[in-house]
């Protein structure tokens, strides 16, 4: 929102010499957000006075083009020329070389004199040019970078200006003035005006404020006006999508009056191109007062207008020429033509008004918030009007809206305005919200007199009563957004100073840090960091067949894992329908990472993730929304948190070609990275032969805990899913469920003491079945050998000559230790044959 400064001082004690950062610096005391400011001297400088055109030579020139060489007048005839330098000629009239043909003999128009500034760093200095030398140049409104027409230079008669020559333009086109912009949150539509930033600096530094709201209307809306009637047969919320439309006839007006320099000039500053003197009425009486306008052809409406919905199958050719088919919702503003509008967004061509209208029916309503908002989004019109109707509009204000559009039609366009208006509609309820007395302590925390809540809520407009235990409290109608005591809270809080709230950190209880998870999550994470791996961050919005590809980790061995059914929770209103499931698994977006980096020549890398997977269960979401205002029961508490899906924490790692040392990476460094899990956390993880359709068929581990349970998947990547990636051969992962370890792990690490004796190391390498895991042979191995085993490792897996066929050769190297003494051949060699007796017992193994 852009508020020129010269319309501010209309209704608020702004200094003559406040600049727009010392206005939005008072502004954002009470809670506005300073943007930009805007001051179109800042790119103009150096003499730029009104001219006459006293010649034009048309030449033709050489390159096809042709040229005017003028002599220009800038000092009234007989008047002594007073500005000096360069290429400024005594007597008052320059030469000046001239490529536009808008033009003619007599036109006043705009003169850049040498030594002027233009935006953009242009200077204008005497130059020869065509054969001439030309001292000047004749502007054209982007040339002075006050509007983008660029079709030929301003001829100042024809925006009904005839100043005095050598008159300057900065005052002639108030370009000294200047603005000052700030957003506007969506609570506070009321900002969307000068009234109400008028107010607000009013409130932020103390001083007087007039309401340009406050003139009276005095034309009776007694029947005689022109006919509108509301029929809104489908409500949104319970509420009318129209509550208030005035309408207000002027008649006969001159359509080629132009809109007056001083008006051009502030709507310029707003933001806003001057289109015609009743476009240029209705946006500048909807930045004064916040009301938007719309003004009707009225020789092109047919019988009266009605507020409606949608009927079937209607359509409608809007202002932008676009003809739009209009949905059941949309509230419409019609005639006995069919729709002539969409209220409170775009009006329609049929009825717009136009360079021959002579009669203007003016429309100021009020149309509820969120039917507005839907509309807009719907047909994706945004506009100054919706954006004022969305954030609610001071529904006592239509009237006198439209009587001051009246008012600048009658001045300035010599229109005649009817003796009767309409006015039909039903003014809403204003909420009485009770506020007691210590409520704005309790909840800001500072202890406000009642002098001081009285004040600041009689300030913004509320009618406040004292009661025995704090306030009946009334918000003005141009408040919409004030509902609860919360609201009016906020409010007390923000007149009275957000400077005065204390900063009072909070005091941590003694003896309290980090919970265990929260330890064990930072251990985790900065162990697959200190071993070298990049963190980083992907989305968790991934395809149907992502989640049908990477999930679920465990997968039962011998199932056919094409054959597993994922299922998936659907985002009712995803980024984009490619994406519009959460993710199972954290895969997926690793691997996006990691092919998006291999595209920009990354070829080595070493990537992780952690973050929760969304895994839905047989209950999704909830049938029905507790009410606002209250504590829902147990009972339903349970059955929103039954409706939530469950979202454990997981983490992934991806390897992609080479270590440092150049030695690709493999399987084994996957199963290495899991294996670090466990050991910072203190969990045996357990490895098996496992299968997953992400992984490739022969190189795909499980990875569980002693209990049995499945926690994830490491190994090799399918090289299917491979090739399809566009990833390099041989591309390692896994993942694990990091919520699982948590539970599994100890609260305190024991770390086990160094003992200072010698290892007992003995190989044994045993022949088993080819189903046999070496995980399963392993685990076997380490609880027959005793408590003398302190490691067991598989060395080698061989399969060939001399072992028979469907069994294999497993080789694992034993250690032994004894926290005591030192070990003797015959101890281990004993500890060394239970464990082979173990694993004959469990497997007919024997040893080759």
């Amino acid at each position: 929102m852009r508020i020129p400064l010269t319309w501010l001082r209309e209704f608020a004690a702004v200094p003559a010499d406040a600049s727009a950062e010392d206005v939005m610096a008072e502004l954002v005391k009470v809670g506005l957000e300073e943007e930009a400011v805007h001051r179109p001297s800042d790119e103009l400088s150096g003499p730029i006075v009104v001219g006459q055109v006293l010649s034009l030579v048309k030449e033709p020139q050489s390159n096809g083009k042709t040229i005017n060489w003028c002599q220009v007048r800038v000092v009234p005839e007989g008047a002594a020329q007073t500005l000096e330098g360069e290429g400024i000629s005594p007597d008052g009239v320059q030469g000046i070389v001239c490529g536009a043909h808008n033009f003619v003999e007599g036109d006043k128009v705009i003169v850049t004199l040498p030594g002027a500034v233009l935006p953009g760093d242009f200077h204008i200095s005497p130059r020869k040019t065509y054969g001439h030398v030309s001292a000047g140049m004749i502007a054209s409104s982007r040339e002075l970078g006050i509007g983008q027409d660029h079709d030929g230079i301003v001829v100042l008669s024809r925006l009904g200006l005839d100043p005095e020559l050598g008159t300057s333009v900065y005052e002639l086109l108030g370009l000294h003035d200047q603005a000052a912009e700030i957003n506007v949150t969506p609570d506070r539509g009321y900002a969307f005006s000068i009234r109400g930033i008028a107010r607000e600096y009013a409130h932020a530094t103390g001083t007087e404020f007039t309401d340009p709201a406050s003139l009276p209307v005095v034309v009776p809306a007694d029947g005689q006006g022109y006919p509108v009637r509301i029929e809104d047969a489908a409500p949104i919320h319970g509420k009318p999508g129209a509550d208030r439309f005035v309408a207000r006839l002027v008649r006969d007006i001159d359509p080629s009056v132009p809109t007056p320099q001083w008006m051009v000039s502030r709507l310029r500053l707003a933001g806003i191109r001057s289109i015609s003197l009743p476009v240029d009425i209705s946006n500048y009486v909807m930045w004064e007062l916040g009301q938007p306008l719309h003004f009707y052809d009225a020789d092109k409406l047919q019988g009266p207008i009605v507020v409606r919905r949608t009927s079937a199958g209607e359509q409608l050719t809007t202002l932008d020429e676009k003809t739009r088919t209009l949905d059941a919702e949309d509230l419409l503003i019609t005639d006995d033509s069919g729709p002539i509008g969409i209220a409170g967004v775009m009006g329609g061509a049929s009825t717009e008004v136009g360079g021959q209208t002579r009669n203007i029916l003016i429309e100021a309503a009020h149309f509820e918030e969120v039917s507005i908002g839907r509309s807009r989004r719907r047909h994706k019109l945004p506009s100054e009007a919706s954006k004022r109707f969305e954030r609610g509009v001071d529904w006592r204000v239509a009237d006198i809206a439209a009587q001051r559009a009246v008012d600048l039609l009658v001045e300035l366009a010599g229109g005649v305005a009817d003796a009767h208006g309409t006015d039909v509609g039903t003014e809403p309820t204003a909420p009485l919200i009770e506020l007691t007395a210590d409520y704005p302590v309790r909840r800001v925390g500072i202890d406000f007199s009642q002098e001081q809540i009285v004040k600041a809520l009689q300030d913004v407009g509320a009618t406040v009563q004292t009661t025995e235990g704090g306030y009946l409290v009334t918000p003005p109608s141009w408040r919409p957004d004030l509902e609860t005591k919360d609201d009016l809270s906020e409010e007390i809080a923000r007149l009275v100073g957000y400077d005065q709230i204390p900063s009072v950190l909070p005091v941590a209880p003694p003896g309290r840090g980090l919970t265990r998870v929260q330890q064990q999550r930072r251990r985790l994470l900065q162990a697959f960091a200190d071993s070298g791996l990049v963190e980083v961050l992907s989305y968790p919005f991934v395809s149907k067949a992502s989640n049908q590809t990477f999930g679920p980790a465990a997968q039962p061995a011998g199932s056919a894992v094409e054959d597993i059914e994922v299922a998936s929770i659907k985002l009712a209103n995803p980024l984009s329908e490619e994406f519009g499931y959460l993710r199972t698994s954290v895969l997926p977006g690793l691997l996006e990472v990691a092919k998006r980096n291999i595209s920009r020549g990354f070829r080595d890398l070493q990537l992780f993730e952690s973050g929760s997977v969304f895994l839905p269960g047989e209950v999704m979401g909830t049938s029905s929304i507790p009410p606002l205002g209250e504590r829902p029961s147990d009972e339903v508490l349970d059955a929103l948190f039954d409706g939530v899906p469950e979202q454990p924490f997981h983490l992934a790692a991806v390897l992609v070609g080479a270590d440092l040392a150049g030695r690709a990476w493999d399987w084994a460094d996957a199963l290495d990275l899991a294996s670090l899990a466990g050991e910072v956390l203190g969990v045996d993880v357990v490895i098996g032969q496992g299968q997953h359709r992400a992984f490739h068929p022969g190189r795909t581990a499980q990875l569980g805990l002693r209990d049995g349970s499945v926690i994830g998947v490491a190994g090799e990547l399918h090289p299917k899913l491979v090739a399809e990636l566009d990833l390099p051969a041989r591309t390692v992962a896994v993942e694990f469920n990091a919520d699982a370890l948590f539970a599994a792990a100890a609260d305190v690490i024991v770390a086990k003491p160094l003992s200072t004796f010698p290892i007992a190391t003995q190989d044994v390498a045993l022949v088993v079945p080819l189903e046999v895991s070496a995980g399963e042979l392993l685990e076997v191995l380490r609880s027959g050998a005793g408590e003398l085993l302190e490691d067991v490792a598989l060395f080698d897996d061989y399969r060939g000559t001399g072992i028979p066929e469907g069994r294999k050769s497993l080789a694992f190297g034993l250690r032994f230790r004894a926290d005591d003494r030192t070990l003797t051949a015959e101890e281990a060699s004993a500890a060394r044959e239970a464990a082979v007796a173990a694993a004959a017992e469990a497997f007919g193994a024997v040893l080759r």
